[in-house]
């Protein structure tokens, strides 16, 4: 009954960003089916990479035949993030060898933002791990929707690729209006963005990332360094 009970607690907990997942993933299957990719691709990125953000960049990437260094090299940039997920995540929680690997493979924003909230401070590995799960299905069922009825959707449809940077943009400013005191974050994030503009116009993507993640990873430097002090 207990199994039970965590996984329809997790799975009350996951449906606002679950449905949030769903035109998302709808509109990536539709972009991938018109990129020329078989509809199951759809399902395999969605299933084995599970980063939103990287797969809609992957697209592009693939049809492009762009090289397996840069492709791993953008992989890399643009998930970084979850490095500093993993500071705050409540893996210590998650126990066996197996669960913590997939807890640590589903660390998506939307798991991070439920799994650290003031509510879920006493979560079991359980509840976690079922969160994560109907996350994680979430997307592969709104993925493989979407490239399933791809070639129901006319290629004059535009806006798609964008879709995922809509969601990105939305999330920012509810994290920006959650977190006023942290202005220097969303400054570094523009910074970088400027940046990247004006020394490598070519490598937009990739400048700004590896400049933000530096600069995120300095500025923890210098503040465990004075928490050291103080």
């Amino acid at each position: 009954m207990a199994w039970f009970g965590q996984a329809g607690a997790a799975l009350q907990d996951s449906s606002p960003g679950g449905l949030g997942f769903i035109p998302i993933g709808l509109a990536f299957g539709v972009f991938l089916t018109h990129a020329g990719l078989p509809w199951w691709c759809a399902s395999l990125f969605a299933s084995v990479i599970y980063a939103g953000s990287f797969e809609f960049l992957l697209v592009g990437l693939v049809t492009a035949l762009v090289p397996l260094a840069a492709i791993a090299l953008t992989a890399f940039l643009v998930n970084v993030r979850h490095v500093f997920y993993a500071l705050s995540f409540p893996l210590h929680r998650v126990h066996g060898r197996g669960a913590k690997a997939y807890s640590t493979f589903t660390l998506s924003d939307e798991a991070y933002a439920l799994s650290t909230s003031a509510r879920a401070h006493g979560w079991p590995t359980r509840r976690i791990l079922w969160l994560q799960g109907f996350l994680h299905l979430y997307w592969v069922a709104g993925a493989t929707a979407g490239a399933l009825l791809g070639g129901l959707i006319p290629d004059r449809v535009t806006g798609l690729s964008f879709a995922m940077t809509a969601l990105f943009a939305v999330l920012a400013i509810e994290a920006i209006s959650a977190g006023r005191d942290d202005l220097p974050t969303p400054v570094l994030a523009a910074g970088s963005v400027l940046a990247a503009r004006l020394l490598v116009p070519g490598e937009l993507l990739l400048t700004a990332f590896a400049l933000f993640s530096a600069g995120l990873l300095a500025r923890y430097l210098v503040t465990s360094q004075r928490a050291c002090h103080a």
